[in-house]
This record gives C-alpha cells, sequence and structure tokens, in this order.
C-alpha cells in the first residue's frame, strides 16, 4: 500500500488548514502504535524461553543489590551498650548532737529504703540507739559511672555500714548477692591481766586517780562503789589514800585498750580503812560489793533511777495537769529528754511489763516480799524485759518518754511497800544483802585468796594511759 503524504498535504486548504499539522501528527502517532504492536510482539515470540530466562536471572539480582544497596545507606539506629565502670567510694562520718543512725547515713548520701534495711539488720549486734557524739560511721558505696561523657552518673547504691561498738568490738552490715544486708560482729581478742595502782588524795579522789593514771571509768566506779558509806564532800581530808585492783585489757602488742571490773579497793580515811570485794552469791546469782565482814554495799532501792533528772513533782496532793483538779500524787516524777535510760532501782523480777492504761508503757518490780517499784510514762521498754526476767539494780528497763496521760517527758516513778505506795524521796530505804551461814564462810574464803593476789602485784602509782 503507497499514501501519497504529498497529495493530501496540497489538498490540505480552506479553513481547515489550520489544524493540519496536529492532525498529522496524531494520525504518524497512530500508525507507528500500530507497526509497534504489529511487528515487536512476533519477534519476542520467537525468542526461546531458554533464552529468555537468563535475562531475567541477570535482572532479578540488578534490583536486589539495588535495595541491599539502599538498606545500607539508611541503616536502623542501634542502641548499643556503653561500657560501665564500677567505682567504689568509702565515707566516713562523726555522729553530731541530736544525730540518729538515719540521720548519719542520709547525710552521707545513702537513700532512706536501704539506710532503714541496713539499719534494721545492725540492730541485731547493736542498739542504734547507744550512738555517742563523736563516734565515726564508715560507709561504703557502689556507683555505675558511664564511660561516655554525655551520661550521668548513677545513685549511690550502700552496700556496707561498719562502726566500732568498743576498742574490740567491730559492727557491719554488708550487702549480701541476694541483694539484702547481713550483720556480722567482729570481736579482737584481748589479753586480760590484773592492775594495781594507789594514790595519795591532795585536794579531791578524781584529780588524786587521774594524775596517777588510772582510767576515768574505774574512778567512776570506785566512787560509786564507796558512795553508799562515804560522803565525798565532808569526809575526804588531805593526806587520805585509795588503792583499786581492777581488769585491764591489752592487745598482741601490750598496749592498754580498755579496762574491766574493779575486784578489790581501799579507802583510807582519817586513818580508817575501808574494803570492798566483789563476789557473786551462789544462790541468787546476784554480784555486789561487800565489806569484809559480809554486809552489802549496796541499799536495797535507788532513790533517783534516771542519771541527770530533775525533781518534776513531789509525791502528795496536787493540781493534776491533765484532769486540772486536785489529786493524790502517789509518787515522784523526774524530767528528763526523750530517750534516757531508766534503771532498775534495785534487784528483782519483773511483775509487770506493757501498757497499763493512763500509765503508758509501765514496768512494776518486785525486789522482796516488801518493796516493789513501778515506772511509768516511758517511750519504750528496753529488750529482754518482759513479765518473768530478772534484773539487777542500775540495769535499764526502759527510757524517759511521754506515754499515757501525760504533758511532757518525764518518768513517774513509786516505790510500794506491803502493796502501799509511799514516798520515794523520804522513806528509809533498807540496807543490802548480810550474808549468813554457807554464803558468809564462801565469802570469807574468797577474800582471803583474794588478798594473797592483790599483794603479789607491785602497786604502781602512775600507770600507762590506754591507747
Amino acid at each position: 500500500m503507497q499514501i501519497n503524504f504529498k497529495g493530501l498535504l496540497s489538498r490540505s486548504k480552506g479553513p481547515h488548514k489550520s489544524i493540519m499539522p496536529a492532525a498529522v501528527i496524531l494520525f504518524g502517532a497512530i500508525i507507528g502504535g500500530g507497526i509497534a504492536y504489529t511487528f515487536i510482539p512476533p519477534v519476542m515470540s520467537k525468542v526461546p524461553d531458554e533464552a529468555r530466562r537468563p535475562l531475567l536471572k541477570q535482572e532479578l539480582p540488578l534490583m536486589e543489590n539495588k535495595v541491599t544497596t539502599r538498606t545500607d545507606t539508611l541503616p536502623l539506629k542501634k542502641t548499643a551498650a556503653l561500657p560501665v565502670t564500677p567505682q567504689i567510694i568509702s565515707k566516713t562520718v562523726s555522729v553530731g548532737k541530736g544525730d540518729t543512725l538515719m540521720k548519719v547515713l542520709i547525710r552521707a548520701g545513702a537513700n532512706p529504703k536501704e539506710s532503714y534495711e541496713a539499719i534494721t539488720a545492725l540492730s541485731s549486734i547493736f542498739d542504734p540507739r547507744r550512738l555517742k557524739v563523736g563516734q565515726d560511721i564508715t560507709l561504703n558505696f557502689t556507683a555505675a559511672v558511664r564511660t561516655a561523657p554525655q551520661e550521668a552518673k548513677q545513685p549511690l547504691r550502700l552496700t556496707s555500714v561498719s562502726l566500732k561498738q568498743d576498742v574490740d568490738r567491730q559492727a557491719n552490715v554488708t550487702r549480701s548477692p541476694e541483694d539484702t544486708f547481713k550483720a556480722k560482729e567482729t570481736i579482737i581478742p584481748l589479753a586480760k591481766q590484773m592492775v594495781r595502782a594507789q594514790g595519795r588524795i591532795d585536794s579531791s579522789l578524781f584529780l588524786s586517780a587521774a594524775q596517777a593514771g588510772i582510767p576515768t571509768q574505774v574512778t567512776l566506779n570506785l566512787i560509786k562503789m564507796f558512795s553508799y558509806d562515804v560522803d565525798f564532800q565532808r569526809e575526804i581530808q588531805t593526806g587520805d589514800s585509795f588503792e583499786v585492783y581492777f581488769e585491764q585489757f591489752t592487745d598482741t602488742n601490750g598496749r592498754p585498750l580498755k579496762t574491766g571490773r574493779i575486784q578489790w579497793a581501799s579507802m583510807t580515811l582519817s586513818g580508817d580503812m575501808i574494803s570492798l570485794y566483789r563476789f557473786k552469791t551462789k544462790d541468787d546469782g546476784f554480784t555486789d560489793y561487800y565489806n569484809s565482814k559480809g554486809q552489802s554495799v549496796r541499799k536495797t532501792l535507788m532513790r533517783t533511777p534516771v542519771d541527770g533528772a530533775r525533781l518534776t513533782s513531789r509525791f502528795g496532793k496536787r493540781k493534776h495537769p491533765v484532769l486540772g483538779y486536785t489529786k493524790m500524787h502517789r509518787g515522784a516524777d523526774f524530767g528528763a529528754p526523750r530517750g534516757t535510760p531508766v534503771m532498775a532501782a534495785g534487784n528483782g523480777t519483773i511483775e509487770y511489763a506493757g501498757r497499763n492504761g493512763s500509765f503508758g508503757n509501765y514496768v512494776r518490780i518486785r525486789h522482796n516480799s516488801d518493796y516493789k517499784t513501778a515506772y511509768a510514762h516511758m517511750r519504750n521498754i528496753a529488750k529482754k524485759i518482759r513479765k518473768g526476767s530478772r534484773v539487777k539494780q542500775g540495769q535499764i528497763i526502759g527510757y524517759v518518754g511521754t506515754s499515757g496521760r501525760s504533758t511532757g517527758n518525764h518518768l513517774h516513778y513509786e516505790v510500794l511497800k506491803s502493796g502501799k505506795q509511799i514516798n520515794p524521796l523520804s522513806v528509809k530505804l533498807p540496807a543490802g544483802r548480810k550474808l549468813k551461814g554457807k554464803a558468809l564462810a564462801a565469802f570469807q574464803a574468797y577474800a582471803k585468796q583474794l588478798d594473797k593476789k592483790v599483794a603479789l602485784i607491785p602497786s604502781t602509782t602512775k600507770l600507762a594511759k590506754l591507747d
């Protein structure tokens, strides 16, 4: 077929000649498309399948490579673990006035939860209320510090707490692998030796004992021993003398670290010598100081069972501070700071320990068939103080507080004779035990042996100070 394009163009005249170029273009496109559709498919259809498959296999890897390459250029953000360096931090802090163990730990950087757990564990071997001003406490922490500069330090984690209870006792709590705190008490073995020291009183017993190198605690115990029979303000004169035989504990190098109990002591006042022996009676298991005649120097009861207390209310009628009307006050009130230890007024057996109505935390002790003492409004009762337990004079039975019907921290103290309250400040207290029979014979034999032991040790007028 032949198409005369020239003739067609030559006949394009009149009003339609302006659209002829477009028609020509459209016509050419239609013709071209028909040619492509007519001739190309037959050509491809003649290519064998085996020849076409390699082409497809070659195309597929190319597409895969393109996808892989695109993924590599836009990688997913991965969070890699930054290296962690554990850091051990040790701090030593001193107990200040009014501090509790919780305050000390938190001030050092421990969080309240860990502090509470550590103190709870420590309480099994150490009473936190016995902290002393100036006592040092050592805390160890771990902190995970990120090596990357943009990472912040992690919070401190408490791992251990340690404090020295005494020169030979260390209390520790350590975090276990189970993430709990466990307590351990370390005791340093010390050697015991007996020391004999003497001195001449020039001004006061306390000053003369200090000049002789006698430790303060020994001097205080010496004064307490003789205070039942000696008036240290009126009866001590220049030229009087004293001698004391007591326990002293040393380390492996022989350095004296602490003192123990006084086994024997004497005072010579205006030429008269008084000797006291520490002796334990087998029938009741109590230990006391006796003179050479077997008479206990201790009175049956203490008039004031709180050290450093002030008398705030006497025995007798008074206007009740809470109820507002006049009422008989059948005891003596001693004001003291909250937590001040309350001591048993004498040896005896606990008859009542617990809450007792308006008395709050209350303890009553039976001392013998005639006398009892009662202690009320305490903050809390000491551990192991329960009905039926035995206590010694001076043993801590509770702590001053304001429980029950009370307006402030104080101890309400009663003395009962044959079940009736009497004035604890004016009652004539009976003397301590006087040994008789087998008990007296055992004491006399012991006193002779002790006299020989004292004589064998040379007396010194100047002791080495405790390390």
